[in-house]
């Protein structure tokens, strides 16, 4: 699974690691991720991130 990096804040999203305490679960990919999901550490949308 693919690493995001977010453009704003360069945040990596790591899919087997997941997010748990924002209740994503490790090995949850990117395309996964809810519609409505946001940049922990900016805010930013989903639409902001870019394959690492």
């Amino acid at each position: 699974m693919k690493k995001y990096v977010c453009s704003v804040c360069g945040y990596v999203y790591d899919p087997e690691a997941g997010i748990p305490e924002s209740g994503i679960e490790p090995g949850t990919a990117f395309e996964d991720l809810p519609d409505d999901f946001v940049c922990p550490l900016c805010g930013v949308g989903k639409d902001e991130f870019d394959p690492e």
